[in-house]
Protein backbone atom coordinates (compact mmCIF):
# COMPACT_ATOMS: atom_id res chain seq x y z
CA UNK A 1 0.00 0.00 0.00
CA UNK A 2 1.72 3.16 -1.28
CA UNK A 3 1.31 6.92 1.72
CA UNK A 4 -2.65 7.52 1.39
CA UNK A 5 -3.93 10.29 4.13
CA UNK A 6 -7.13 10.14 5.53
CA UNK A 7 -8.54 12.84 7.76
CA UNK A 8 -11.65 12.93 9.81
CA UNK A 9 -14.11 16.44 9.26
CA UNK A 10 -15.13 17.07 12.83
CA UNK A 11 -13.21 17.79 15.72
CA UNK A 12 -10.26 17.02 13.53
CA UNK A 13 -9.91 19.32 10.87
CA UNK A 14 -12.51 21.24 11.94
CA UNK A 15 -12.34 23.10 15.75
CA UNK A 16 -15.38 23.99 17.64
CA UNK A 17 -14.61 24.67 20.95
CA UNK A 18 -14.88 28.71 20.50
CA UNK A 19 -18.31 28.71 18.31
CA UNK A 20 -19.84 26.54 20.32
CA UNK A 21 -19.38 28.37 23.07
CA UNK A 22 -20.58 31.90 21.28
CA UNK A 23 -23.05 30.10 20.10
CA UNK A 24 -24.82 28.98 23.50
CA UNK A 25 -24.20 32.37 24.86
CA UNK A 26 -25.93 34.20 22.70
CA UNK A 27 -29.00 31.73 22.94
CA UNK A 28 -28.48 31.80 26.88
CA UNK A 29 -28.33 28.21 27.28
CA UNK A 30 -25.04 28.45 29.73
CA UNK A 31 -23.80 30.87 31.95
CA UNK A 32 -21.27 33.21 31.22
CA UNK A 33 -18.56 31.68 33.40
CA UNK A 34 -18.81 28.56 31.12
CA UNK A 35 -15.51 27.30 29.95
CA UNK A 36 -14.52 27.70 26.06
CA UNK A 37 -14.69 24.24 24.76
CA UNK A 38 -17.44 22.21 23.48
CA UNK A 39 -17.63 19.84 25.98
CA UNK A 40 -17.68 22.30 28.34
CA UNK A 41 -20.83 23.22 26.59
CA UNK A 42 -22.25 19.86 26.32
CA UNK A 43 -21.44 19.55 29.86
CA UNK A 44 -23.43 22.26 30.80
CA UNK A 45 -26.79 21.55 29.43
CA UNK A 46 -26.66 17.49 30.17
CA UNK A 47 -26.11 18.54 34.14
CA UNK A 48 -29.06 21.17 33.88
CA UNK A 49 -31.18 18.18 32.13
CA UNK A 50 -31.25 19.68 28.80
CA UNK A 51 -30.35 17.02 26.31
CA UNK A 52 -32.92 18.08 23.91
CA UNK A 53 -31.27 22.07 23.68
CA UNK A 54 -27.24 20.41 22.73
CA UNK A 55 -28.81 18.46 20.14
CA UNK A 56 -30.69 21.59 18.28
CA UNK A 57 -27.27 23.48 19.31
CA UNK A 58 -25.22 20.76 17.16
CA UNK A 59 -27.53 21.53 14.22
CA UNK A 60 -27.48 24.92 14.29
CA UNK A 61 -23.75 25.09 14.66
CA UNK A 62 -23.25 22.39 12.58
CA UNK A 63 -25.59 24.00 9.75
CA UNK A 64 -25.89 27.36 9.99
CA UNK A 65 -22.99 28.37 11.52
CA UNK A 66 -20.55 26.16 10.14
CA UNK A 67 -18.61 28.45 8.01
CA UNK A 68 -17.46 30.48 11.28
CA UNK A 69 -15.58 27.81 12.66
CA UNK A 70 -11.79 27.53 12.35
CA UNK A 71 -9.33 24.75 11.52
CA UNK A 72 -7.45 23.16 14.10
CA UNK A 73 -3.87 25.12 14.11
CA UNK A 74 -1.55 23.56 11.58
CA UNK A 75 -4.25 21.08 10.09
CA UNK A 76 -4.96 22.50 6.46
CA UNK A 77 -1.26 23.14 6.16
CA UNK A 78 0.11 19.41 7.03
CA UNK A 79 -2.76 18.85 4.29
CA UNK A 80 -1.20 21.44 2.12
CA UNK A 81 2.13 19.85 2.07
CA UNK A 82 0.98 16.40 1.10
CA UNK A 83 -0.76 17.60 -1.92
CA UNK A 84 2.14 19.83 -2.58
CA UNK A 85 4.26 16.41 -2.57
CA UNK A 86 1.94 14.72 -4.71
CA UNK A 87 0.53 12.72 -1.95
CA UNK A 88 -3.33 11.63 -1.92
CA UNK A 89 -5.20 12.97 0.71
CA UNK A 90 -9.10 12.02 1.47
CA UNK A 91 -11.56 13.46 4.23
CA UNK A 92 -13.79 10.85 4.76
CA UNK A 93 -16.87 11.55 7.59
CA UNK A 94 -19.48 10.20 9.45
CA UNK A 95 -21.84 13.23 9.35
CA UNK A 96 -25.68 12.78 8.90
CA UNK A 97 -27.40 15.19 6.10
CA UNK A 98 -30.01 16.29 8.77
CA UNK A 99 -29.85 17.48 12.28
CA UNK A 100 -31.24 14.87 14.75
CA UNK A 101 -33.58 17.97 16.15
CA UNK A 102 -34.22 21.76 14.58
CA UNK A 103 -34.37 22.85 10.93
CA UNK A 104 -33.87 20.14 8.23
CA UNK A 105 -30.77 21.64 7.16
CA UNK A 106 -28.13 20.42 5.12
CA UNK A 107 -25.33 19.73 6.88
CA UNK A 108 -23.10 17.98 4.06
CA UNK A 109 -23.63 21.24 1.89
CA UNK A 110 -22.74 23.01 5.04
CA UNK A 111 -19.37 20.79 5.45
CA UNK A 112 -18.71 21.01 1.70
CA UNK A 113 -19.28 25.23 2.28
CA UNK A 114 -16.72 25.06 4.53
CA UNK A 115 -14.38 23.59 2.56
CA UNK A 116 -14.62 25.93 -0.04
CA UNK A 117 -14.39 28.91 2.39
CA UNK A 118 -10.87 27.62 3.44
CA UNK A 119 -9.66 27.37 0.42
CA UNK A 120 -9.33 23.69 0.31
CA UNK A 121 -10.26 22.93 -3.55
CA UNK A 122 -8.07 25.51 -4.42
CA UNK A 123 -4.68 24.50 -6.33
CA UNK A 124 -2.87 27.42 -5.15
CA UNK A 125 -3.57 26.88 -1.50
CA UNK A 126 -4.47 23.18 -0.67
CA UNK A 127 -5.32 21.44 -3.41
CA UNK A 128 -7.67 18.95 -2.20
CA UNK A 129 -9.34 16.92 -4.72
CA UNK A 130 -12.90 17.16 -4.81
CA UNK A 131 -13.57 13.39 -5.66
CA UNK A 132 -11.52 12.10 -2.66
CA UNK A 133 -13.79 14.19 -0.19
CA UNK A 134 -16.60 12.07 1.32
CA UNK A 135 -19.68 12.69 4.04
CA UNK A 136 -21.08 9.53 5.16
CA UNK A 137 -24.59 8.72 6.48
CA UNK A 138 -23.27 6.25 8.97
CA UNK A 139 -19.74 5.14 10.64
CA UNK A 140 -20.51 1.66 8.77
CA UNK A 141 -20.08 3.52 5.34
CA UNK A 142 -17.20 5.64 6.75
CA UNK A 143 -15.11 2.78 7.84
CA UNK A 144 -15.83 1.20 4.28
CA UNK A 145 -14.83 4.49 2.45
CA UNK A 146 -11.34 4.22 4.35
CA UNK A 147 -10.68 1.10 3.20
CA UNK A 148 -12.00 1.71 -0.36
CA UNK A 149 -9.30 4.81 -1.13
CA UNK A 150 -6.95 2.75 0.12
CA UNK A 151 -5.93 5.12 3.62
CA UNK A 152 -2.62 4.00 4.66
CA UNK A 153 -2.45 6.41 7.54
CA UNK A 154 -6.44 7.81 9.19
CA UNK A 155 -6.08 10.62 11.74
CA UNK A 156 -9.90 10.31 13.72
CA UNK A 157 -10.58 12.31 17.01
CA UNK A 158 -12.58 9.62 18.14
CA UNK A 159 -11.53 6.13 19.62
CA UNK A 160 -14.44 4.43 18.46
CA UNK A 161 -14.17 4.92 15.34
CA UNK A 162 -10.16 3.40 15.10
CA UNK A 163 -11.01 0.50 17.35
CA UNK A 164 -14.49 -0.43 15.39
CA UNK A 165 -14.33 -3.76 14.46
CA UNK A 166 -14.89 -2.80 10.64
CA UNK A 167 -11.35 -0.12 10.92
CA UNK A 168 -9.27 -1.80 7.67
CA UNK A 169 -6.53 -3.70 9.46
CA UNK A 170 -3.87 -2.33 7.15
CA UNK A 171 -4.59 1.51 8.11
CA UNK A 172 -1.99 2.75 10.84
CA UNK A 173 -4.64 4.49 13.06
CA UNK A 174 -4.03 8.05 14.33
CA UNK A 175 -6.09 9.55 17.39
CA UNK A 176 -6.11 13.37 17.21
CA UNK A 177 -6.05 13.96 20.77
CA UNK A 178 -5.43 17.36 22.15
CA UNK A 179 -6.45 16.47 25.97
CA UNK A 180 -4.55 14.06 26.31
CA UNK A 181 -4.14 10.42 25.03
CA UNK A 182 -7.34 8.24 26.29
CA UNK A 183 -7.24 4.72 28.21
CA UNK A 184 -7.59 2.63 25.14
CA UNK A 185 -9.04 -0.84 25.58
CA UNK A 186 -7.55 -4.24 23.86
CA UNK A 187 -4.27 -4.22 21.85
CA UNK A 188 -4.94 -2.45 18.81
CA UNK A 189 -2.21 -0.06 18.08
CA UNK A 190 -2.95 3.46 17.89
CA UNK A 191 -0.54 6.67 17.50
CA UNK A 192 -2.01 8.87 20.34
CA UNK A 193 -0.89 12.97 18.99
CA UNK A 194 -1.88 16.36 20.91
CA UNK A 195 -1.63 18.21 18.28
CA UNK A 196 -1.15 18.19 14.00
CA UNK A 197 2.33 19.53 15.03
CA UNK A 198 3.04 16.36 16.16
CA UNK A 199 0.79 14.63 13.43
CA UNK A 200 2.90 16.32 10.78
CA UNK A 201 6.29 15.12 12.11
CA UNK A 202 5.01 11.81 12.56
CA UNK A 203 4.22 11.91 8.74
CA UNK A 204 7.14 13.78 7.60
CA UNK A 205 9.09 11.06 8.69
CA UNK A 206 7.55 8.55 6.71
CA UNK A 207 6.97 10.85 3.54
CA UNK A 208 11.11 10.91 3.26
CA UNK A 209 11.08 6.92 3.31
CA UNK A 210 8.08 6.31 0.73
CA UNK A 211 9.05 4.55 -2.42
Amino acid sequence: MGFCLGVDFDNTLVCYDELFHAVALEQGLVPAGTARTKEAVRGALRAAGREEAWTELQGHVYGRRLREARPFPGALELLAEARRLELPVSVVSHKTRRPYRGPPLDLHAAAWEWLEHQGCFDPARIGLVRDRVFFCETKEAKLERIAGVGCSHFVDDLPEVLLAEGFPAATQRILFAPAGSPALAGNVPVACMRSWGEIGAHLRALWGERP
